[in-house]
């Protein structure tokens, strides 16, 4: 499986300038190496499937842990192009990251 494009919500993106340089290349090699197969568990990939949370529905979208780090990232495969869209990057407390992910997908 070739590695998918990797594209930043602009927010996204303001999240990952946001962390300090100890933190951000740690999470772009993440970023990087789920790439190479960033689909959900449930379909073979490195994802963890979101579904429904906290009253949300995030379906569609899936997640990662750095546990070191205590960041989540939240991101979207788009099949058509092979998409990985990291729609957010923050601290790892579930439901504030998946408010934030479901703010941003609509």
């Amino acid at each position: 499986m070739s590695n998918y494009q990797i594209e930043f919500d602009p927010r996204a993106q303001k999240d990952m300038d946001a962390l300090n340089s100890s933190q951000r290349k740690p999470v772009y090699s993440a970023i990087k190496r789920i790439s190479r197969n960033p689909l959900p568990k449930n379909e073979g990939g490195y994802g963890n499937p979101l579904g429904h949370k906290y009253g949300m529905n995030l379906t569609g979208l899936c997640s990662i842990k750095l546990h070191k780090l205590g960041i989540r990232v939240v991101y979207k495969v788009i099949r058509v192009g092979n998409i990985m869209k990291i729609i957010v990057v923050a601290a790892r407390a579930d439901e504030k990251v998946y408010r934030i992910a479901h703010r941003r997908i609509n």
